[in-house]
């Protein structure tokens, strides 16, 4: 007997189960980082910034959001929890940032890496058949040898990147490729879109900004520390301590306007203090104050007009009081309060209803007849001031916060702040005599300017993202890809019906994208490389 081989195949593997878990993960990166994806982050970025343009910002004016919890009671309370009066500050809008930021790497990198790629490798042979191309030029004969008639082809193709192959039946082809500034540009824009972004965020930790007022003439420089603005905002990684230490105080300010009271001009002179050394400097609203890494920027600028307070006991205070313009011809309303005033020298008290408030009306250049509502040009050609007295209780001494533009509406609407008489119209050097002994004089005006203190680390960051993403944006619109294709073959004798000649060129063309010219721009390179002659 034979003996039999009962050998016994091991039973196949199980196929392994694939883990949920990483193509969850591979998965959701694949959508996040889509083209699509990152369309519609870059769209709801856009509408998260929405309630910021909208609504006050604390990182802006504080003054403002006050006035919206005044207004309305009921919806700030929830609008602040959900952090719209910190929109750019708040979980919702930094989430979408980072997702945005991560989308556009995980498109832009392999993007990149195939555009490299793409550029590294030589054009693509010509297919076979080059009748099936969207453009095509039939045989044509010519005097020159296979080799030559490519290597000719290959000169007359100027800004094209060309390879040139030889076949085995004889025949030569030339490939060439051109309008990789498409996809280059489209790659730089997304580049700079990505800088942009870093430096956007690289400069909300790292930059700061304040705003002050500043009268010309000031008896002290305003300094560069947190406690001397009037608004400001730091980044998320900058301390007070930080700031960089320098001075300025405003020694005079100089406007021009044309006839029709249009501007032309805004100068402003300073004394910058740092390290110890001053030094007289100037800039306007084009040319800011660069100091220390910081930039010094011309917002706005008016009038302060100065009242002299004599009370009945011969007490005197002086108000610089800026007055901020309601339009362009420089009219400005402020407002002086003299809290300090009508205290007895004998009992040190000062009687309920003796502080005086005035609310006024300056104007540049008066108007010749009443109503003196306007002024009639923004130059001082006739400066005048319209005031109206308030006398009672300011409530200054309460401690709630108000506004020194405003009248403590407060106080006049419970009856503890009344209007005394009607208002009157004082030029410089003219004084009010007023009901119980005290007078109030206009003794003329000195100018003011708003300045904005910003530094930002990533401003040239910034800077160059945006020039590199115009350009970027330029190139991908004018770029078109396309190929263009020629194949020489030896041609055969005149006898057996082909044309008379050495060889046969034919050609074909292939846009890559949507290029309507692409006809007109085949027929001259096809005319220009059989016109071209061997060397």
């Amino acid at each position: 007997m034979t003996a039999v081989d009962e050998r016994v195949e091991p039973a196949p593997a199980p196929p392994r189960r694939p883990n949920r878990l990483l193509a969850s993960l591979r998965n959701g990166w694949r959508q996040l980082t889509s083209m699509r994806t990152a369309l519609v982050l870059l769209f709801l970025l856009a509408l998260a910034a929405i309630p910021g343009s909208l609504l006050p910002q604390r990182g802006v004016n504080r003054e403002n959001v006050g006035e919206y919890y005044a207004a309305h009671p009921d919806l700030a309370p929830t609008l602040d929890r959900l952090g719209f009066f910190e929109v750019y500050a708040s979980p919702w809008f930094s989430a979408i940032y980072l997702l945005l930021f991560t989308s556009l790497i995980g498109c832009v990198l392999p993007r990149l890496a195939e555009h490299v790629r793409a550029l590294r490798s030589v054009p693509p042979d010509a297919p076979r058949n080059l009748a099936r191309l969207p453009q095509h030029a039939a045989p044509a004969a010519s005097d020159a040898a296979p080799a030559d008639a490519a290597a000719a082809i290959a000169r007359s193709l100027r800004g094209f990147r060309t390879r040139v192959r030889e076949h085995a039946d004889g025949s030569w082809t030339v490939g060439a490729e051109k309008g990789y500034a498409k996809e280059t540009g489209n790659l730089l824009f997304h580049v700079a879109l990505l800088a942009v972004l870093v430096g956007v965020g690289f400069g909300s930790w790292y930059g700061w900004h304040g705003n002050r007022l500043v009268v010309a003439g000031a008896d002290k420089a305003f300094c560069n520390t947190l406690q001397q603005y009037d608004e400001s905002g730091l980044g998320a990684r900058v301390q007070p301590a930080d700031l960089p230490p320098f001075c300025v105080q405003l020694d005079t300010f100089d406007a021009t306007w044309t006839e029709d009271g249009q501007p032309t001009s805004f100068r402003a002179d300073v004394t910058v203090e740092s390290g110890g050394a001053a030094e007289q400097r100037s800039f306007s609203v084009n040319d800011p104050l660069r100091l220390d890494g910081a930039s010094v920027y011309l917002l706005g600028n008016g009038y302060a007009p100065i009242l002299r307070f004599t009370d009945r006991y011969g007490q005197q205070l002086t108000r610089v009081v800026p007055f901020l313009p309601t339009d362009s011809l420089q009219t400005a309303e402020g407002v002086a309060m003299f809290a300090d005033v009508n205290v007895d020298p004998a009992t040190g008290r000062q009687p309920a209803d003796a502080q005086w408030a005035f609310e006024g009306l300056y104007m540049p250049t008066v108007r010749s007849q009443p109503p003196f509502t306007s002024s009639t040009y923004p130059g001082e050609r006739d400066p005048a001031v319209m005031l109206f007295a308030y006398r009672g209780d300011l409530g200054l001494e309460v401690g709630n916060p108000a506004s020194v533009y405003q009248l403590p509406r407060g106080q006049i609407d419970r009856g503890k702040l009344k209007p005394v008489g009607e208002g009157r119209l004082l030029r410089p050097g003219e004084a009010w005599q007023l009901a119980d002994g005290s007078r109030i004089e206009f003794a003329g005006t000195r100018r003011w300017i708003t300045v904005s203190v910003r530094a930002n680390p990533a401003q040239s960051l910034l800077l160059v993202g945006s020039v590199a993403g115009l350009a970027g944006l330029m190139l991908s619109l004018a770029g078109r890809r396309r190929r263009v294709f020629f194949r020489v073959t030896p041609a055969g004798p005149a006898a057996a019906g082909g044309p008379a000649g050495v060889s046969l060129i034919e050609a074909g063309g292939l846009p890559r994208t949507d290029y309507p010219g692409f006809a007109d721009e085949f027929d001259r390179l096809v005319a220009a490389a059989r016109a071209e002659r061997p060397e």
